[in-house]
């Protein structure tokens, strides 16, 4: 069983054409596959595991309110010679073969944070988690930038509908031509009996500018990247500042935080890797309220 890994430079493409809405964003419109159906514009596992008829995205009626029919319930289920299957889905494709994202959809919106109502519960250790990623394609580096991410790791259960609010920090002022939504009922080890279930979502708000960490600290750097033992941050403080040191998983779940008031200066963190397993980290890097994100990778 591969572990869903999140990886920004998978995402290669857009499928629809820009729109101001998440396609397919109250789960709706279901599309008949013959013994089960899948939601439209949302990639999930049920192509892969159909053939044991096991479906792991399946169609809820009801839904959160009286405006709609149905929604997307997401269950991590075990599946004969597969093992356990993660009930995940993604507004986009998913490739099958190192399931990480392929494509999106096409967005140019800069939104303050991705909205719903959602069900979940973790079984055992699980923790499922929601992601959104916006970015851009950069033509002279042919690879995408990241505008913005929004992770929340989903522990513990909420056994009714309840409203959510999953902010974006933006890493950059420019504006994205591509959006992909990730849920997952469990994170990169799943556990059999993890359930998401998902309604209504929407972006909300606008970002019209960006607080830069350059406001307040300076000549960052992190090394060595990769690291196997140790990652060193270093930074030039330009001013008294709050300044926090976040390492997530690509998830969101929260590895190591290192929180400090830093005086005018410069000032280096240790933080230890010999621990993690091997793969890609997030380093959210926040000094009062701005952000920036560097990616880590641990051998």
């Amino acid at each position: 069983m591969k572990a869903i890994i999140l990886s920004i430079g998978t995402v290669v493409s857009v499928t629809v054409s820009a729109m101001a809405q998440i396609p397919n964003n109250s789960f709706e419109t279901w599309m008949s596959m013959g013994t089960y159906s899948d939601p439209m514009d949302w990639d999930q596992l049920n192509a892969m595991t159909s053939s044991a008829g096991v479906y792991t995205a399946i169609k809820g009626t009801g839904g959160a309110t009286n405006a709609g029919t149905s929604y997307l319930k997401l269950t991590s289920k075990t599946v004969t010679g597969m093992g356990v299957m993660p009930g995940v889905a993604l507004s986009g494709i998913i490739d099958m073969a190192t399931f990480k994202p392929k494509s999106g959809f096409a967005n140019t919106q800069r939104p303050v944070s991705l909205s719903g109502s959602w069900q979940h519960m973790a079984n055992g250790n699980d923790a499922g988690f929601a992601a959104v990623y916006l970015t851009k394609w950069n033509a002279t580096m042919m690879m995408r930038d990241t505008i913005a991410i929004g992770l929340q790791s989903l522990t513990g259960m909420v056994m009714s509908w309840t409203m959510f609010n999953i902010n974006l920090t933006y890493t950059s002022s420019a504006t994205p031509d591509s959006a992909v939504i990730i849920l997952s009922a469990s994170g990169t080890t799943p556990v059999a009996g993890s359930y998401l279930y998902v309604d209504n979502l929407s972006f909300v708000g606008s970002v019209t500018g960006l607080n830069t960490i350059s406001n307040y600290i300076s000549s960052i750097s992190a090394y060595p990247n990769p690291s196997t033992e140790k990652l060193t941050v270093t930074f030039n403080a330009i001013k008294n500042t709050t300044v926090q040191l976040h390492l997530m998983d690509l998830t969101g779940k929260l590895i190591t935080e290192v929180n400090t008031d830093k005086s005018q200066g410069q000032h280096t963190a240790i933080i230890s890797t010999k621990e993690l397993a091997k793969g890609a980290y997030l380093l959210k890097i926040i000094a009062n309220d701005a952000v920036e994100t560097k990616k880590i990778i641990v051998e």
